[in-house]
């Protein structure tokens, strides 16, 4: 009767975790044996794993990433040219906290996007935010919060994330809105977060591709010489992945 008493209470106060491993200790003998201390210990640790989970899943869902990705789950033999040790100095989240970028650049296919979302992800489980989106949807979103005055407050959503990630940028060249528009994100974001920009195109071609010079600078400026490099080489995984894929099937 305490025990569901206790239970009771403990769903009041939403503390899930602990009232399910209380529940689990009371079902098995072996917890007997133990000390008040290393009971209430277990209750607590679990209580703890709960809420943080259930944090990490708030977050991860926030961030919109297109693909479930890890660093953990990187592939290194692929022929890419990816340096492992800048991986493991990016899997600290130290790039976070000094507001640096990540600039992953490389033809199709060659895993841009896993990689952007791998290092979103590992900010998100080290209790950060963060936030992905697709550049022509960026462009089509702030040309629709201009639209409907709402700009500064989506300016503040992506300025709220510790990590933005912007995929498939230069997919296309800037019109004079958009150039406009990547400057105010890049300014929103500067000094107080991270900008992951991944991009078929190499760094070289930005500016062109940007257009306007003095614009064009002011983007650079701010995205670029503070940002960490990522050039992928090699030809498209997918195409190799459903190469093999094929190939395996035909010797059935």
């Amino acid at each position: 009767m305490l025990l569901d008493q206790t239970i009771t209470k403990l769903n009041a106060l939403k503390l899930y975790g602990m009232r399910d491993a209380l529940a689990e200790q009371s079902e098995q003998p072996a917890y007997a044996d133990l000390a008040f201390e290393e009971r209430l210990g277990m209750l607590v640790d679990r209580e703890w794993a709960d809420k943080e989970g259930r944090k990490y899943a708030r977050r991860i869902k926030a961030a919109k990433l297109k693909m479930d990705a890890t660093l953990e789950g990187i592939d290194y033999r692929a022929g890419r040219g990816l340096d492992a040790s800048l991986i493991r100095s990016l899997s600290d989240g130290r790039f976070v906290a000094q507001a640096s970028g990540v600039i992953i650049t490389g033809s199709t296919g060659t895993g841009k996007t896993y990689i952007s979302c791998a290092l979103a992800e590992r900010a998100v489980r080290l209790g950060r935010s963060a936030f992905y989106i697709r550049a022509p949807r960026l462009f089509e979103s702030m040309r629709l919060a201009r639209a409907d005055g709402s700009i500064i407050r989506y300016l503040s959503k992506l300025g709220r994330a510790d990590v933005l990630v912007i995929d498939d940028f230069g997919l296309a060249p800037l019109t004079e809105a958009e150039r406009r528009d990547l400057l105010e994100v890049v300014e929103e974001k500067h000094g107080s977060g991270s900008v992951v920009m991944a991009s078929q195109l190499p760094v070289a071609s930005w500016h062109e591709l940007i257009g306007e010079p003095t614009l064009a600078d002011a983007i650079l400026d701010r995205l670029v010489h503070s940002s960490y490099r990522i050039d992928l080489k090699g030809p498209s995984m997918r195409k190799r992945d459903r190469k093999k894929q094929a190939e395996k099937g035909g010797g059935q």
